[in-house]
């Protein structure tokens, strides 16, 4: 199979030549036709007929030996014409050296080699592209329209290398293009007529009977993406959009492997940029220990640490089902990264002293934590305190006394004046770690964020399932905002804090612009292809301990900023030794609080703390009950 593919290969190489020799042979003969009017004198005509002899093979020689045989026509682009020109101007000079040698000056012109480089250029570069442009043809039927019409949004180099890709496929074909630029209307992209704005779609869509269009601004921002997306799916289309930049870079994808069009597209941030080398100095041969492993960030912080290869990864969980799946992950996607999963406890202070006893790490990430705002805030508020605080303390503390050389602790933005009890253990878990930092040589790092897009419990899947029943969506609040962030985003800023980290920071991330839910279920809506009258969105209030906005600083902190554009530090103040005594004390009380007196103690130790007003309602109503 191999043999007959290679004679193939050789077989088309040596008819080109064949092609590229016969073409030296014409020009040649046209050259001095042209040189002379058409009516060539006899010597020049004899010099002519002569020369060919070893002009021929001498440009042939030439031809083989640049490498102009080693392309595929079919894929012939500006590149091939470049080395075409620069075998022609090599043969030529060997030519004319030649002429100078054998005195044959007088018998040859030198206007007739100009001319001669001239036009072998353009036969030998348009014949190239006359059979491309033929195969393509032929092959992906464009003469005939195959393919559904479609609307490409953009007109820069990503929607060129679409459209180029497009005209290859019989699924496809691009009848049009929009772009906001003036400056562009009415020109030609690849062939295709940019016909207007992005406001103009509904009518454009409509003369041309067109129900889909494509989004190829991936490097525009998150509001022009939306205005965009808003615009298509008003008119009625159905929106796909291209890969990211990153992806197609990376060779992972093509540029034409479009995609139904998502929630997480229109929330799109600019990629993060990682200290890759410290990285890989940071996590490379270590063995690296991450709680929580089976969660939404503690399973995309196993994916993203696994790239920098440990010499061990230690999946710690509790949920036995979470810490399998990933394990049945890891030997499919990672089977060259060591791992061991660990099934335990965070609150089980003799099981993780037993795990880092056994396994020496020397970087943990503690991701392991009740998260749930409205579950944690009633009958649970002092099971949210043990998992999130004592389990902290116990893990902290454990590092320390087996040496971890950085702990990083995944906190979150409701710590910023926490108004549910959620928020609040983990402004205590912060003070926490604060306080061990002191006297500590395991260094810790604690990091801030808001929510993240698909992870359990949030309100992007919530809001899919909702559509796919018919709605109602349910919001709680027409006013309610939220920040948000990727799973994989979160991440990998979590172990550049973590590199960044020398002992007691508290790091805050970058989230961007807030959204309003009411609008993220509106977008959602149109994405689904209904209308806002064919899904309701019903608003139920406001939830146990929920805000209408949360913050990423509190009242008496400030922020620094760090050599990462997405990280900056908040100099939360300090806390000191009898602080931390007087909340590990509280913790190892003997005896289960109910939630008014975990509510009425965590304001003892954040002042900041202030209930939300609907669970203080919520407590008046018992009270009075």
């Amino acid at each position: 199979m191999r043999l007959t593919k290679t004679i193939n290969v050789n077989a088309r190489g040596f008819l080109a030549l064949g092609h590229d020799c016969v073409a030296v042979a014409i020009v040649w003969v046209f050259a001095y036709l042209l040189r002379f009017n058409f009516e060539i004198p006899e010597p020049f005509r004899a010099a002519m007929w002569q020369s060919l002899a070893w002009i021929v093979p001498l440009f042939g020689l030439v031809f083989y030996a640049v490498g102009l045989y080693r392309g595929i026509w079919r894929y012939a682009s500006l590149p091939d014409l470049y080395r075409i020109a620069f075998a022609v101007l090599l043969a030529t000079g060997f030519e004319a050296a030649i002429i100078y040698l054998l005195s044959m000056a007088s018998s040859v012109p030198r206007s007739v080699l100009i001319i001669q480089a001239t036009f072998q250029v353009a036969i030998m570069g348009g014949s190239r592209l006359l059979f491309r442009a033929w195969k393509e043809h032929r092959l992906y039927g464009v003469w005939h329209k195959q393919g559904e019409p479609v609307l490409v949004v953009g007109a820069d180099d990503v929607a060129a290398g679409l459209i180029k890709e497009l005209s290859r496929s019989k699924d496809w074909r691009v009848v049009g293009m929009l772009d906001d630029d003036v400056t562009k209307r009415g020109r030609y992209l690849q062939g295709v007529k940019i016909l207007g704005s992005v406001d103009d779609v509904g009518t454009i869509a409509a003369s041309l009977g067109i129900k889909r269009a494509i989004i190829a601004i991936p490097r525009s921002t998150p509001h022009a993406r939306r205005h965009a997306v808003t615009a298509c799916a008003n008119a009625g289309l159905t929106v796909m959009t291209v890969p990211a930049l990153d992806d197609v870079v990376s060779g992972r994808v093509t540029v034409a492997e479009v995609r139904p069009i998502q929630i997480e597209d229109l929330l799109g941030r600019d990629a993060v940029v990682l200290d890759d080398a410290g990285l890989r100095g940071f996590l490379g041969k270590q063995v690296v220990m991450v709680t929580g492993a089976g969660g939404s960030i503690g399973s995309e912080l196993c994916r993203q640490i696994a790239a920098f290869r440990p010499s061990l990864l230690v999946l710690f969980e509790h949920n036995e089902y979470a810490i399998y799946q990933i394990e049945q992950e890891f030997a499919k996607a990672f089977a060259e990264v060591p791992i061991t999963c660990v099934i335990g406890d965070i609150k089980n202070a003799k099981r993780v002293q037993q795990v880092l006893a056994k396994y020496r790490p020397s970087i943990i990430f503690h991701a392991a934590a009740y998260k749930h705002v409205p579950l944690m805030e009633e009958d649970n508020a002092w099971e949210a305190i043990q998992n999130n605080v004592w389990g902290t303390y116990i893990v902290a503390k454990s590092a320390i006394e087996h040496g971890v050389k950085k702990v990083v602790f995944i906190s979150t933005d409701k710590a910023v004046n926490p108004a549910n009890v959620m928020g609040a253990s983990k402004r205590l878990a912060e003070m926490v770690c604060q306080g061990l930092q002191r006297d500590a040589k395991t260094r810790f790092a604690m990091v801030r964020f808001g929510n993240v897009l698909g992870s359990t419990g949030s309100v992007i899947p919530k809001f899919y399932e909702q559509i796919a029943k018919g709605g109602p969506v349910t919001v709680t609040h027409p006013q309610v905002i939220r920040y948000f962030m990727s799973i994989p985003e979160a991440a990998q800023l979590v172990m550049q804090a973590g590199l960044m980290g020398l002992g007691g920071e508290i790091f805050v991330m970058d989230m961007g612009e807030p959204i309003k839910i009411a609008d993220l279920a509106k977008d959602m809506i149109r994405l689904s292809g209904h209308a806002e009258d064919e899904i309701k969105i019903h608003y139920t209030g406001l939830r146990l301990g929920e805000k209408l906005y949360e913050e990423l600083l509190t009242d008496d902190e400030h922020s620094l900023p760090t050599p990462h554009p997405k990280l900056r530090i908040a100099r939360a103040r300090d806390v000191a030794e009898q602080d931390l005594n007087e909340i590990l004390s509280w913790l190892k009380q003997n005896q289960v609080l109910d939630d008014q007196l975990v509510r009425r103690d965590l304001r003892k130790f954040i002042p900041e703390y202030q209930p939300a007003v609907n669970t203080v309602l919520r407590l008046i109503d018992s009270a009075s009950n």
